[in-house]
This record gives C-alpha cells, structure tokens and sequence, in this order.
C-alpha cells in the first residue's frame, strides 16, 4: 500500500513558477513509477508527466514539454514537478500517482494509487 499526498499549489501569475511535491509513504517507493495528472473543471482528467522508477526516463505532454520538470528523491519518498512559465490553461487540481508498471504511463488505468490532489490556479 502506497499514500501519496501532494503539496505546494496555490495562486500564481502567469509566466511564473510553481514546484509540487508528492510525498509517498512505504519502503517500496522507489519500485513504482510515478506520474502527474491534472484535471480542469468540465474536463477529463490529463497526464502531464511520468518518471520511471530509477528516474532515468521521462515523459511529458506536449502541452507542457519544455516548461515542466519532474524529479524524484527516493530516499526522502518524494517525486517532485516544477512548473516554470505558468499559462492560465494550466490552472488545474493536479495529481500524483503511482504505478507498479513502467509501461504506457500517459494512461491513468496503469497507476495503481493516487493522491487527493492539488489545486493550481494561474490568473492571466
């Protein structure tokens, strides 16, 4: 069993800056894959970014491909997205998963557990 539990949304100007992080609980966390998704109201919920459980391979939306970061520290538990030059298309609850496989991560059906979220919210 993993928990995830994300952090560090808020309110941002656009062309600013924002860091999330997921903190996971269990001594298995650096075997999953992690991701982020977001979700916009009236919208379905999109993949943003997955990183692989040694953290040697990403991938990104296209939407945010050249903006957005992801990172994990296994010893701390923590997978981390930096979002720099923030667009108020990008204002959403975003989430962390986590995922047993390291394959087709851009889907959410392959994550296994997932946090409750984060708001962000980019004003123009």
């Amino acid at each position: 069993q993993v928990q995830l539990v994300e952090s560090g949304g808020g309110l941002v100007q656009a062309g600013g800056s924002l860091q999330l992080s997921c903190a996971a609980s269990g001594r298995t966390f650096s075997s999953y894959a992690m991701g982020w998704f977001r979700q916009a109201p009236g919208t379905e919920r999109e993949f943003v970014a997955s990183l692989s459980w040694s953290g040697s391979s990403t991938y990104y939306a296209d939407s945010v491909k050249g903006r957005f970061t992801i990172s994990r520290d296994n010893p701390k538990n923590t997978v981390h997205l930096q979002m720099n030059s923030l667009k108020p298309e990008d204002t959403a609850v975003y989430y962390c998963a986590a995922a047993r496989t390291q394959y087709g991560l851009g889907y959410g059906g392959r994550y296994d557990y997932w946090g409750q979220g984060t708001q962000v919210t980019v004003s123009s």
